[in-house]
């Protein structure tokens, strides 16, 4: 793991893969950090030189004082590729990761090659869901934690998925239980004030979405709905709930290796 240093503090990342191979940047959900990708390392450093980060307020980065907004979660990323002397890179986000995907897909199109956006949506929920949330947390501190844990198995995951493989399951929940309560509430405004409903008609760069049958967090809707408003955007949909990059595996990984390549 290294750092860059930002002007508030570090962002943790990591970089792994052929040194020289097109670069694919992949971004957290909120409440997890960038070892929620470990299942799809093997499959995408084969090819790419593959940079994950913990998003500010998550793992190792910087926690500052919020709110926090996708567009500063969006020039984050451009200040990493910038330390790192990366151009031009493939942006692959989920969830909250899909949200700032969708930022610089609209303002930042020239520094990305190809994006795809995951378990997400233009607008996810309103504030009478986030805002019981931030409360709670900015209150409850790790104790609010280790409750959104408990509740996140049945977001995140179908029941039989996640009474099949707690494996797999419970180092991800465990992420959430120790994110920073500040961190995490700062993020929550974030996806909280994001609307890009009006905004997608910008986005230029090739574009696939990605959604979950199941997914009670962003169902597949909202990701339809960025399909549809972007020119030439593809979709897929996987038998998963909100995390379906953990819960689909090698179907979610060979989908986005075969987007990834068809502009090779």
């Amino acid at each position: 793991m290294a750092f860059v240093q930002l002007a508030e503090g570090e962002l943790n990342y990591q970089l792994e893969g052929p040194p020289g191979a097109p670069v694919l940047v992949l971004s957290n959900s909120l409440g997890t950090d960038l070892g929620m990708w470990d299942t799809q390392i093997p499959a995408f450093a084969e090819h790419f030189r593959v940079l994950r980060y913990d998003t500010r307020g998550h793992g190792r980065s910087l926690v500052t004082p919020g709110p926090y907004s996708i567009e500063q979660l969006g020039r984050d990323v451009l200040a990493l590729l910038d330390a790192l002397q990366i151009e031009r890179a493939h942006f692959c986000g989920l969830s909250m990761g899909g949200l700032i995907g969708q930022w610089l897909g609209i303002n930042a199109g020239h520094r990305l090659q190809r994006l795809i956006v995951c378990n997400t949506a233009a607008k996810i929920g309103d504030p009478s869901i986030w805002n019981p949330r931030i409360e709670a947390v900015s209150t409850g501190g790790q104790a609010a934690m280790l409750a959104l844990r408990d509740g996140a198995v049945s977001r995140w995951f179908t029941a039989e998925f996640a009474q099949a493989h707690p494996d797999r399951v419970t180092p991800i929940t465990d992420m959430l239980a120790a994110t920073s309560p500040q961190g995490y509430a700062a993020n929550c405004c974030a996806v909280r004030d994001a609307d890009f409903r009006d905004q997608l008609v910008q986005i230029q760069v090739p574009l696939l979405v990605i959604s979950g049958t199941e997914d009670a967090v962003t169902p597949p809707s909202g990701g339809i709905f960025i399909q549809e408003h972007v020119e030439g955007a593809e979709y897929a949909e996987f038998h998963a709930a909100h995390l379906s990059n953990v819960q689909a595996g090698d179907a979610f990984s060979q989908r986005v290796l075969a987007f990834l390549s068809a502009g090779a």
